[in-house]
């Protein structure tokens, strides 16, 4: 008789492999001519930009660019503030073995710091120095076996479990643009210095679409015309839709941005506005939790089966968990006693990550950058202050197993001098965990009839219970069945045979 079988098609996301590169990205930059010459450099910071990104055969490319803005003490009588603004761009291959151009890639760039040094009075060497963090996942549609239509005879082993399946991905693109007005006393000169910084996350889903959406802050320093250094804090939203079919409001979301490009013009001194165009690129891995009854083994007392098994990769416990934590800490720096607060920068930084007892508990630092006009040079300095902070995450069933991507952002601050010197911070961050389990199952692809037994000949075989034995395992050795032996032998829980016991097998042959 023909074995007919159901059969599942099952989207399996699986890691292909992962790498955590760096790379370097150098370059000269030329004073121009209408600028002084340079004494010293006050403050160097950039943002990285992505261009492309391509998976070939067996390697990774990553072409990119570095943003980077410069501010100089000027060689000159009155020893000026002046600003450069450059672009460094560069190639990273990353080798990796089975990578191939059908596959996905996820990644999280970051500029660590920036390397300047003056070679001349009108030449610098700039080397900004890049973590690129890579996933690369391949997205496989596995067909199996599970379950088998008219057969009673078939002895079937299932076990249940609950996975996410990757219902599909997209990407899209989204702008942050507008005009940042400053001061009207201020005649805009040039930019000194630009952060980025995106915030406010949000992520809902309607309609076979993803919606992203989130707030672009930008600080943007700036030198006027009468030589005065300002500062201009704007927010710009962004929002992107994704189209991602059959999608439902229980399924995990992965949202990821990457800045492409960068656009900052100034308008004409009477506008008092600077334009900000900022490209970025969202992308998306939606996940569905499915209930799978996998058939884990299976064989016939009356007839010879062949049945064909592989292992597949795949997700479990996907889940995205955020948790606030507020830093609050007074801090006494005698330098900015009577001196004027130019611009204060905030990087936060996760220095350790445990597991312990459901949670997930992250030490990290927060570098406080000061820029100040010193009440006794009159001139631009910096002041970096680090602050300590501690946030646990409760998270039911993580461990020391899970897959975990932990990120940091902040979503306010508020940061006083006093007039003592004393300064008051209190900033808000917002801790997101992506997490998951990668489990390795057996499934059923193929069964093949190899025998007929066209006569059955009911026996009894006697045995003795050895370490190690399931009563599957004894009913499939001797072509019996669970039911069979529990009946003839009395068992009341087919999940507790002893070491020793003697079991009457009742078998075909």
């Amino acid at each position: 008789m023909a074995i007919e079988t159901l059969k599942e098609n099952l989207c399996v996301n699986q890691i292909i492999g992962k790498a955590k590169e760096n790379i370097e990205a150098e370059g000269d930059v030329i004073i121009p001519d209408i600028k002084p010459d340079i004494l010293s450099t006050i403050n160097t910071n950039g943002t990285v930009c992505i261009y492309k990104k391509e998976i070939q055969d067996g390697k990774i490319r990553i072409d990119g660019g570095v943003q980077v803005y410069i501010m100089y003490l000027a060689d000159d009588e009155s020893s000026n503030v002046r600003g450069l603004n450059t672009v460094i761009d560069f190639t990273k291959v990353i080798d990796m073995e089975k990578a191939s151009p059908t596959m996905n890639l996820e990644s999280n760039i970051n500029l660590k710091d920036i390397e300047c040094k003056i070679l001349n009075g009108r030449k610098i060497s700039i080397k900004a120095n890049i973590e690129a963090d890579v996933s690369l996942y391949s997205n496989e549609n596995i067909e199996f076996i599970k379950g088998i239509e008219n057969r009673e005879d078939i002895q079937v082993l299932n076990t249940s479990s609950t996975i996410d399946s990757l219902l599909g991905t997209g990407v899209t693109k989204a702008y942050a643009k507008d005009t940042i007005t400053i001061e009207n006393t201020d005649n805009f000169a040039e930019i000194l210095k630009v952060n980025f910084n995106l915030t406010n996350r949000e992520v809902k889903t309607s309609y076979n679409k993803v919606l992203a959406k989130s707030d672009m802050q930008v600080n943007i320093v700036y030198l006027t015309e009468d030589n005065r250094v300002n500062e201009v804090n704007w927010q710009i939203p962004v929002m992107g839709f994704i189209d991602i079919q059959n999608i439902s409001d229980d399924n995990v979301c992965n949202v990821n941005y990457e800045i492409k490009n960068i656009l900052i013009k100034p308008n004409s001194t009477e506008e008092h506005s600077i334009y900000v165009e900022i490209e970025l690129e969202i992308s998306c891995n939606v996940y569905e939790k499915k209930e799978l009854d996998i058939i884990q083994d299976l064989y016939s007392p009356t007839e010879n089966l062949n049945s064909s098994q592989k292992n597949i990769t795949v997700m479990q416990d996907k889940k995205t968990i955020t948790d606030k934590c507020q830093v609050k800490e007074r801090m006494f720096i005698p330098e900015l006693q009577n001196s004027r607060i130019c611009n204060t920068e905030v990087n936060p930084k996760i220095t350790k990550q445990n597991i312990y007892n459901d949670k997930i508990m992250c030490d990290g630092e927060l570098k406080i950058q000061f820029m100040f006009i010193s009440a006794t040079t009159n001139r631009v300095e910096l002041k970096t202050q680090t602050v300590p902070f501690n946030v646990n995450i409760d998270c039911p069933g993580v461990s020391s197993n899970s897959n975990l991507n932990t990120n940091i952002e902040i979503t306010s601050r508020n940061i006083e001098l006093l007039p003592d010197g004393n300064v008051d911070a209190t900033i808000e961050l917002a801790v997101t965990s992506d997490l998951s389990k990668m489990m390795e199952v057996k499934v059923i692809d193929d069964i093949e009839n190899v025998e007929n037994n066209e006569e059955n000949i009911y026996s009894i075989v006697v045995y003795f219970v050895k370490p190690g034995d399931t009563l599957w395992n004894i009913a499939k050795r001797f072509r019996s069945t669970i039911t069979a032996i529990v009946s003839v032998n009395g068992i009341e829980d087919e999940n507790k045979i002893n070491v020793g016991q003697q079991l009457f097998i009742p078998k075909f042959v």
